[in-house]
């Protein structure tokens, strides 16, 4: 076995670009929760500020340990990391606390600390482990299913907890087995059980059912010779009706009634403004009185008067939004956007497979994070708690993201040391 001593640099764009992000977050946390009755400091403890400064201090210190482990170690140590936080996610679910609904956070020494959040960059790890062999062929159903068990592991043990939308992260990773090589027929399956789900909550159930039955029929009847492709239309047919008819049970038996009432907002904003339509009908007022320029630092009328709830942490984005306005909005959409499009380039020129599919989990976990939250304060998306990377309050949301991405950037330097058999 023989090692090509050549060695690269941290990527410093990307950790610029880190930076700066972790800034803007901490200056809106504090623009967030300040008060012009008592103007605590940027740097007050007892303040979301004061506690992110802590934070971030903290992710400094784990940057410096991420960037001092040996580059094998991930790769060595991905399964017993992965395994890890699968336990810490039984575990949870026996003696956590229950935050908001969700029964997904250890409490110790006054401190939240949540599992899910870590195991996102675990299972990322796991995943590419188990795509780095190369003896794992994503043509083999044996490896689809083991490596979609990877990733459903984590997914279904978070839903327990009542985390949907950590939940939902998790099928982000779907960009990571396209990448490497798996049927690109999973991704439309995919998309369109997604597209049924959302037009059965807009559409009548019945007319959806007869119009599944009349373009059957017309398939059917186009080609009634063709016996392969009626049974593939007749079970296609079953599939969609059973997934239309599937809403009701999820809504009535899997939903908790606030997350049902995000739904409900979703598919229409006007339900009930001041009710359960008061959060996303304030967060599109405060994003849109900010108009071009924005109100300007800390004159945020909606954040001073408390319109907008949760507003340091899942809608941190209102108040970018309302006090830097246009202008501001902008500036953190393309920082986000040469974030991702930097980890994906990163992600390619990688020289094994284990570093690339890692890459690609890093760029899938951060876009869905990213559209998503814009999305929810915008009233494209229903409110999942999703918090926005860097910006939103909490140590262990900043903690995982940076281990997410500091790791690749870890991995990324040692490019070019490449194990070669021989």
């Amino acid at each position: 076995m023989r090692l090509n001593r050549q060695e690269g640099e941290i990527d410093w764009t990307t950790v610029m670009v880190y930076l700066i992000l972790v800034i803007m977050g901490w200056l809106n946390i504090y623009a967030a929760v300040f008060d012009d009755t008592v103007r605590h400091s940027l740097f007050d403890l007892g303040t979301d500020s004061g506690k992110q400064l802590v934070f971030i201090g903290a992710a400094l210190l784990i940057i410096v340990g991420v960037l001092t482990l040996d580059f094998k170690f991930y790769d060595s140590f991905a399964y017993v990391i992965y395994f890890f936080f699968i336990a810490l996610l039984v575990i949870v679910l026996l003696f956590g606390k229950e935050v908001a609904g969700s029964k997904s956070w250890f409490q110790i020494a006054g401190l939240g600390f949540q599992p899910s959040e870590f195991t996102k960059f675990a299972t990322v790890l796991a995943l590419a482990k188990f795509l780095g062999d190369g003896h794992k062929r994503l043509d083999k159903l044996k490896d689809q299913m083991l490596a979609f068990g990877i990733v459903l592991a984590p997914f279904f043990l978070t839903m327990m907890q009542g985390d949907v939308g950590t939940a939902m992260v998790f099928g982000a990773l779907i960009i990571v087995l396209y990448r490497e090589g798996i049927s690109s027929l999973y991704v439309i399956i995919g998309l369109t059980l997604i597209a049924i789900l959302v037009l059965t909550l807009l559409v009548s159930q019945t007319l959806i059912m007869i119009t599944i039955v009349v373009i059957t029929l017309l398939i059917i009847a186009l080609n009634p010779r063709n016996n392969k492709r009626t049974a593939v239309v007749i079970v296609s047919a079953i599939i969609i009706t059973g997934t239309v008819r599937s809403v009701d049970f999820v809504m009535t038996e899997v939903l908790k009634p606030h997350q049902l009432n995000r739904i409900m907002v979703m598919v229409n904003p006007n339900i009930d403004p001041l009710g359960i339509g008061w959060n996303a009908t304030q967060s599109k007022i405060a994003i849109g009185s900010g108009g071009f320029w924005g109100k300007g630092f800390l004159q945020g009328t909606q954040t001073k008067f408390d319109f907008v709830p949760a507003q340091s942490t899942d809608f941190i984005f209102c108040t970018i939004g309302e006090e830097h306005g246009w202008i501001g909005s902008s500036v953190l959409l393309a920082l986000f956007t040469f974030l991702i499009l930097r980890v994906i380039a990163i992600a390619e020129r990688q020289k094994s497979t284990f570093a690339r599919a890692y890459g690609y989990g890093v760029a899938g976990i951060i876009f869905f994070h990213f559209v998503t939250n814009i999305g929810m304060t915008i009233g494209l998306f229903p409110t999942i708690g999703i918090p926005l990377p860097f910006i939103s309050y909490g140590g262990s949301s900043l903690w995982s993201f940076t281990i997410l991405l500091f790791i690749l950037l870890k991995l990324d330097s040692h490019r070019m040391q490449v194990l070669q058999r021989g």
